[in-house]
């Protein structure tokens, strides 16, 4: 078992912070690469050329690393997971008459670039409302989600989990169908890839974005992707100098160049080089990789089982193990019980969660410890 991590932290002693799916606290680690990387300019003369180019393939290799690409040139560093879907809205081939499939109250960064195609090309978004019912919640939507996929679907765009309840989604049956009638499966990861095992070869998605600032443990304003072979003679959203052929030779930059960078690199956002984001973000990613994924599902499974339990008997509803992830995950208040009310009284006892629609979303991470899990019951068992 991965021991309590939180001696690489500086979380104030007085707060008990839940929220990772909020906002990742900064490592101890990845501050100091920030601190480094700003004092860095103060002399210019000490980033040389090849440092544009070391940066980002230092950083999509541990990008790849963590969710086992075999080429890191198919990974692209992007500002936000918008940023990603706005790449891939833009090479979607759609007409209209055809449809989308998206599941209900998804995160705008994944609803919006489908609404401008929606306008745009005369498609359908088609949105899977989840189950009204608390039993057999996370299995029904899933079946609802197979069940909404037909001939004339172009793309599921999903999460791994509902980034509001932790709800689970069944990629690998969802790419299966989708497989079937030749779709396209696109995977908004920025509530998951970093600390639910995600792979590649497993879930074959066309695409993946992520944020950075949350399960990644990097700063905000960055951002990951992955770009499968339908997106590997695409158009990016920009065009800048480090996205076309043969950038590295900077004597050579007015010869300006048709192609693009090899893979997915067409994608990046322009100064991907960033010198205090980027070296930031692969540090971040050095320690997610030395943690691993599927450690931290098995700490944060220990840590909060027994209040899990402790909140069921207490009248609070939690999607079943099997469909939800044990990082992030909702619990629904007892009838009666006000939300406002909630809200105030951990407020008032420094317990930080997050309230998304109808749920208190709980986001635990190697920092947390039982102890923590303990002031949520206490604070809840006040209302």
């Amino acid at each position: 078992m991965l021991p309590n991590q939180s001696h690489l932290f500086n979380l104030p002693q007085d707060i008990t912070y839940l929220n990772c799916g909020y906002m990742s606290p900064m490592l101890k680690s990845v501050a100091e690469v920030g601190v480094r990387a700003v004092y860095g300019k103060e002399d210019p003369t000490t980033i040389k050329p090849e440092d544009f180019f070391k940066n980002g393939e230092l950083l999509r290799a541990e990008f790849a690393k963590l969710i086992n690409v075999k080429n890191e040139n198919l990974c692209a560093i992007t500002p936000s997971a918008s940023y990603g879907m706005a790449n891939v809205a833009k090479n979607l081939q759609v007409e209209k008459g055809d449809n989308i499939i998206i599941p209900e109250g998804q995160f705008p960064s994944n609803v919006y670039a489908w609404k401008e195609l929606e306008k745009e090309k005369d498609v359908t978004l088609r949105i899977v409302k989840a189950p009204k019912t608390a039993e057999n919640r996370g299995k029904l939507w899933n079946e609802r989600i197979l069940e909404a996929i037909d001939s004339k679907t172009k793309m599921v765009a999903i999460g791994h989990i509902h980034w509001a309840d932790g709800t689970k989604f069944d990629l690998k049956k969802i790419r299966e169908r989708t497989r079937e009638i030749g779709a396209l499966l696109v995977i908004d990861g920025t509530q998951s890839i970093g600390a639910l095992p995600f792979d590649v070869q497993e879930f074959q998605p066309d695409a993946v974005v992520a944020s950075g600032y949350k399960w990644l443990m990097g700063p905000y304003a960055t951002g990951m992707a992955y770009f499968g072979e339908y997106f590997q003679n695409g158009k990016p959203i920009e065009n800048n100098w480090m996205n076309r052929l043969d950038s590295q030779n900077f004597a050579n930059l007015v010869n300006y160049q048709d192609e693009y960078q090899p893979g997915a690199i067409r994608y990046e956002v322009g100064e991907s080089a960033n010198f205090i984001l980027s070296p930031m973000l692969t540090e971040a990613l050095r320690q997610v990789n030395a943690w691993g994924p599927e450690n931290i599902q098995a700490y944060c499974k220990s840590i909060a089982h027994e209040a899990q339990q402790e909140l069921a008997k207490m009248g609070f509803q939690i999607e079943s193990a099997e469909y939800r992830s044990e990082h992030l995950f909702g619990i629904r208040l007892p009838k009666g019980l006000d939300l406002e009310v909630v809200k105030n009284r951990l407020a008032a006892d420094k317990v930080f969660v997050s309230v998304r629609g109808n749920s208190i979303r709980v986001s635990p991470h190697v920092y947390n410890t039982k102890e923590d899990f303990g002031r949520l019951i206490r604070s809840l068992k006040q209302v």
